[in-house]
C-alpha cells in the first residue's frame, strides 16, 4: 500500500513558464448558473413564497437588463473576472459545464472537483473518509508545497472529504474552532461562533471567510481551498432574498481576497482563482428550484470562473463548448506546473484558460 501510494505522488513536471505559483479553489454550494449570468430571477422574484420583501430585493438587485442585473448580484465576477478572466457556463449560448458524477449533491460533487474522478462509489453525504486523493494531497506531497496546502469551509464534512488523516492537510470545517496561539481576531470569531451559531449551515459563512483570512495572513499557503455553503443551505429553505444576498456576500469575500492577495507580495500577480460550485438546481417552481440530485432535472448544469496571471483575459465565454467539473482538478495543478494523477482516470486540463 505504501508503495501504490508513493506512485501516485510521483509527478512529471511541466515547464511551461507559468506565473502562478498559488492555487486557490474557492467554491459556493449549489449557486445557480442562471444567477450566475442572468442576475435576479423574475420567475421566482414574483413567487410570495419564496420571496419575503419583494421591492426591497428589486430595488437592491433588479434592473431592467440582464448585464446590470449581474453586476448587482455578483459585482467582483462580472466587474473583475469579467474584465480580467474567464467565466464558463453560460448555457443560452450553448456553453456548457457539466457534472459527470451521477448524484448532483455536494459530498460527489466536491469529490469530482478535487479528485478529477467521478466515483460512482462516492454516492451519499455521510461522513466517511474518502478514498480518492485529492489534488489537495497530491500537491502536499510535492517538496516545494508540503506544509503550505489548507483548506477552510463551512461545511463540516470537508475533513472526511479531503481525508485530513491521510493527507496531513489542515481542515478547519463546520463548528471547529481554531486552537493554538491565536490572533485577536481569531479570538473574536471563535467566541461569536461559540455564542451565534447559524440557523441555516453549519456555521456562518463570514465566520469561514475571516478565519481562512487571518489563517492565510498567518500562515502563507501556496494552496488554498475556501467553500462556502448558505447559497445552498437558503435555497433548501425556501429563502430566495437569502440566497441573493448570501452570493452577493460570497462574491464580496472573494473579491475581498483577491484585493488582499494583489496587495500582499508572494501573492501579487502570482495567484490563480478558480471559483466554482458542486452542483446545480432546479429551475422556477418550489419542488425543483429548493432542491438538487437526481430527480430533479438539470442539476447537472454548473459553472466556473478563472482569474489569474497566466489566465487570458477573455471574460465570459460565449462560444458553443462542452466542460466538465472532473477537469478542475488537474487544470489547478498544471498552473503550479504539476501533472495531477491519482490512479485514476480523472479530466483533462482545461486548456483555453492558461497562455
Amino acid at each position: 500500500m505504501k508503495k501504490l501510494l508513493l506512485l501516485l505522488f510521483l509527478t512529471v513536471e511541466v515547464f511551461a513558464q507559468n506565473k502562478t505559483e498559488n492555487v486557490f479553489i474557492i467554491t459556493t454550494d449549489g449557486f445557480r448558473w442562471q444567477e450566475m449570468f442572468g442576475g435576479i430571477d423574475s420567475a421566482l422574484l414574483n413567487k410570495k413564497e419564496f420571496v419575503r420583501n419583494h421591492d426591497n430585493l428589486k430595488k437592491t438587485f433588479g434592473s431592467d437588463t440582464l448585464e446590470e442585473r449581474r453586476k448587482k448580484l455578483l459585482p467582483f465576477f462580472w466587474n473583475t473576472i469579467a474584465k480580467e478572466g474567464q467565466i464558463y457556463g453560460n448555457r443560452w449560448h450553448n456553453n456548457k459545464v457539466n457534472v459527470l458524477n451521477p448524484y448532483w449533491f455536494s459530498y460527489p460533487g466536491y469529490n469530482e472537483i478535487l479528485t478529477g474522478y467521478p466515483d460512482d462509489k462516492v454516492n451519499s453525504n455521510d461522513k466517511k473518509l474518502n478514498e480518492n486523493v485529492t489534488v489537495l494531497e497530491f500537491l502536499n506531497q510535492q517538496k516545494n508545497l508540503k506544509g503550505k496546502v489548507a483548506a477552510y469551509g463551512t461545511w463540516d464534512v470537508f475533513p472526511y472529504i479531503i481525508n485530513e488523516p491521510r493527507s496531513g492537510i489542515p481542515v478547519n470545517a463546520g463548528r471547529e474552532l481554531v486552537e493554538g496561539k491565536l490572533t485577536d481576531k481569531e479570538a473574536l470569531l471563535n467566541e461569536i461562533q461559540s455564542t451565534y451559531p447559524s440557523q441555516a449551515s453549519d456555521r456562518h459563512d463570514f465566520i469561514t471567510y475571516y478565519l481562512a483570512k487571518e489563517y492565510i495572513k498567518k500562515n502563507n499557503p501556496k494552496v488554498f481551498f475556501l467553500s462556502f455553503d448558505e447559497t445552498d443551505e437558503f435555497a433548501h429553505e425556501a429563502k430566495y432574498d437569502e440566497y441573493l444576498y448570501a452570493a452577493n456576500t460570497v462574491d464580496k469575500f472573494i473579491g475581498d481576497l483577491w484585493k488582499y492577495c494583489q496587495s500582499t507580495p508572494q501573492y501579487k500577480d502570482k495567484t490563480t482563482f478558480i471559483i466554482t460550485t458542486d452542483h446545480g438546481r432546479g429551475d422556477k417552481n418550489k419542488a425543483q428550484w429548493t432542491s438538487h440530485g437526481q430527480r430533479v432535472s438539470d442539476c447537472y448544469q454548473i459553472w466556473f470562473a478563472v482569474i489569474g496571471p497566466d489566465t487570458p483575459a477573455l471574460g465570459e465565454i460565449k462560444t458553443e463548448g462542452q466542460l466538465f467539473q472532473n477537469q478542475l482538478a488537474k487544470t489547478a495543478a498544471k498552473f503550479l506546473g504539476y501533472d495531477f494523477q491519482n490512479g485514476k482516470e480523472i479530466g483533462k486540463e482545461v486548456k483555453s484558460v492558461m497562455k
